[in-house]
């Protein structure tokens, strides 16, 4: 065996295309295999959100990925009547992370983008027609044996294997990881229409959730001329009969007639609730569909999956330079199962509502939404569903944002403004009001963090006690850290706040005990 690898990664999709991309910048030696030589020719996810653009930004991708990406619009809810009882929206300008926060993209081309950013880092090499179909778990590596597409078969040795092969994961069955059913399996029907003009006119002009008891539907508007139904099928229903066009179009029939546009796909699927009992066992990891499946109805399968990959390069790095131990991992399977389950709790939640067949209870549901809504529709905002980081590599419960996300304001340079990731870069950072503490205060106690970034940040116009600090537009930040009672953030290079301080012994505190848990 003459092929030896920082990290192997199972599996080119988006989710495992990130990992790669990442851990080349990084400058980690890194093979990826797929079974598969093409990128699907079709869309599958059609949802992204602020923070995985923010990731793409980060790798340097944002400007290739834009023409493929579009805003999400309102999603409103109709109840068993055809009411409206729901609407959930995003939050309003200025944007906390600098972008918009819920989007809608074609995923050939951002896939695409994404390979071919893995493929540009001299560490990484790329094998696809290559499936990988024994592994070996050793103490001090990962032994694979992989099949090329002539029935060749070969091995790798890698320090750590991460398996991205999706639902059916054989990384994650050959580390013998189970799945946990969480009690959501429903049989939908997934449509993409090429709409044309006369078609364009026909339809709503907000994403829609038609919560009908006699067949529930969604409607989602994708960029361009992209739409998606999502149809749930009833008992008796064949799913491969239902997939066929003729049927496809009578199901459409209440929108769209067949000159309306072109069928891009249509497959059938049951929508899922599942986590992985463990993500980690010896030095495999999983990530993506290998790690969990959840129902799609705000969009989130692919930005969690993009989550994971955020959240364990930075932990792989530190510990493949030797700058952490091993144990560094146990808290990204406690983190991402964590987020996971109270994320899907909570799709579940609208999801159970939407798929509600009993017409009795349908108006209850109809009647409880309108009710919670003080009598008129409830409007909700996609970033709300999205939960904070609850327990891992946080600060102790009840230090300040412990766990959010931390904002990204626009910083005025020269008469123009970029935001704050260029300036800093997504690694471990110490951000700072800079109307209440200079970065000669900070960088004494940033010293224990060895390549702890600190950078202050004012208000446009305001007083500051740090001449050096940078100036924000909007006030994003300086909103933040006066909502939380904070002059002090410690920022994880995944962008999750570690913890918050009210002044420079609190922050002094946080760092030894950031320090001590890093170690």
């Amino acid at each position: 065996m003459t092929d030896r690898y920082d990290v192997l990664v199972v599996g080119f999709g988006p989710a495992g295309a990130v990992a790669a991309g990442m851990l080349g910048a990084r400058g980690h030696s890194t093979l990826v295999v797929d079974r598969l030589t093409d990128i699907y020719d079709k869309p599958r996810a059609i949802a992204i959100d602020h923070e995985i653009l923010r990731h793409f930004d980060n790798m340097g991708v944002a400007d290739q990925v834009m023409p493929y990406i579009a805003p999400f619009t309102a999603s409103q809810h109709f109840g068993a009547k055809g009411q409206l009882i729901r609407r959930i929206d995003m939050v309003p300008e200025p944007y906390p992370l600098g972008y918009t926060p819920s989007m809608v993209f074609t995923q050939p081309p951002v896939e695409a983008v994404l390979r071919t950013h893995a493929e540009s880092f001299d560490c990484v090499t790329v094998s696809l027609g290559v499936e990988m179909i024994d592994l070996d778990i050793r103490e001090d590596e990962v032994v694979a044996t992989l099949k090329e597409a002539s029935g060749e078969t070969r091995m790798v040795a890698a320090r750590y294997l991460i398996g991205c092969d999706g639902a059916s994961s054989r990384v994650r069955e050959l580390a013998g990881i189970k799945l946990e059913d969480l009690v959501f399996d429903e049989p939908w029907l997934v449509i993409d229409v090429l709409v044309n003009d006369a078609g364009l006119a026909k339809l709503p002009e907000t994403s829609a959730q038609f919560c009908d008891p006699a067949r529930p539907a969604s409607f989602i508007m994708g960029p361009k001329n992209h739409r998606r139904w999502e149809i749930m099928l009833l008992p008796g229903e064949d799913p491969r009969q239902m997939a066929l066009p003729d049927n496809v179009w009578r199901l459409l029939s209440p929108w769209l007639t067949p000159q309306d546009g072109e069928l891009w796909r249509a497959a059938a699927y049951r929508f899922h609730a599942l986590v992985a009992d463990d993500w980690t066992k010896g030095r495999v990891v999983i990530a993506g569909d290998a790690a969990h499946q959840q129902p799609p109805f705000i969009g989130q399968g692919m930005c969690q999956g993009l989550r994971d990959v955020s959240n364990l390069i930075w932990r792989l790095d530190r510990i493949l330079k030797g700058q952490s131990e091993d144990s560094l991992l146990a808290s990204y399977t406690q983190e991402r199962k964590r987020h996971v389950e109270t994320l899907t709790g909570r799709i579940k939640a609208i999801g159970q509502a939407i798929c509600e067949r009993d017409p009795y209870a349908a108006a209850a549901r109809d009647a409880r939404i309108l009710a919670d809504g003080g009598g008129k529709p409830l409007v909700i905002t996609r970033q709300e569903i999205v939960p904070p980081i609850e327990v891992g590599l946080i600060a102790a419960e009840g230090t300040p944002a412990r766990g959010l996300l931390f904002p990204q304001p626009a910083i005025l340079e020269n008469g123009e403004s970029r935001l704050l990731d260029h300036f800093t870069g997504p690694t471990w950072r110490l951000v700072l009001d800079g109307r209440r503490v200079t970065q000669a205060q900070a960088k004494a106690l940033a010293t224990a963090i060895e390549g702890l970034r600190v950078v202050a940040v004012a208000p446009e116009g305001a007083d500051t006690a740090d001449g050096a600090a940078l100036h924000e537009k909007d006030g994003v930040l300086t909103g933040w850290f006066e909502r939380h009672g904070a002059v002090a953030a410690l920022v994880r290079p995944d962008h999750y706040v570690f913890g918050a301080a009210a002044d420079l012994d609190a922050l002094h505190q946080q760092i030894q005990d950031l320090g001590a848990r890093l170690a």
